[in-house]
């Protein structure tokens, strides 16, 4: 008897960034944490805000506000924590994203999914898989694989390695 087959490959975490609405794939997320202490790191990039303790792995945090050139993530009630993982060199870095607040898992099946604008969006193209929608409201599906380099990437785990594990509690 053949079973039906659960697919993730559709769904999108959807959150919001100065009040645009963003979707990662929910294959890259591993789970969202309400926003804890940030333990700063010397030597890092404004947009690395520090790093959390995750059950006693050094997580760096990024601001992807910051990232964007869209300002600082200020501290909200909803502002949260995006645990996601994304390949570095065949490896997986496991990092952590700030988000004004997150939505909700959004499906979109592939046709839905527009190519990235040239113009018009709030970040780069290249940091951008697709748009949705969502009623009216146009949802910027980033490739989070792309956002960062892997020279940055690279330097963060040089940082974090200065760093040492001594960090807050997640």
């Amino acid at each position: 008897m053949a079973e039906a087959a659960t697919t993730n490959d559709n769904q999108y975490l959807t959150f919001t960034l100065e009040r645009e609405l963003f979707a990662l794939d929910i294959a890259s997320v591993r789970e969202v944490l309400e926003l804890v202490n940030i333990t700063r790191v010397p030597r890092t990039p404004d947009y690395i805000r520090g790093v959390i303790n995750l059950r006693g792995r050094a997580v760096p945090v990024v601001d992807l506000k910051m990232k964007f050139g869209l300002g600082a993530t200020q501290r909200t009630v909803d502002t949260c924590i995006i645990i996601v993982e994304v390949a570095l060199d065949g490896e997986d870095t496991v990092l952590g994203a700030l988000a004004d607040s997150v939505q909700e898992v959004y499906e979109m099946e592939t046709g839905q999914i527009e190519p990235p604008p040239r113009m018009g969006t709030p970040i780069r193209s290249e940091f951008i898989r697709g748009m949705g929608q969502s009623g009216e409201q146009f949802i910027i599906i980033l490739d989070i694989g792309k956002v960062f380099t892997s020279m940055e990437l690279a330097g963060l785990a040089q940082a974090l390695g200065e760093a040492g594990p001594d960090v807050g509690e997640a």
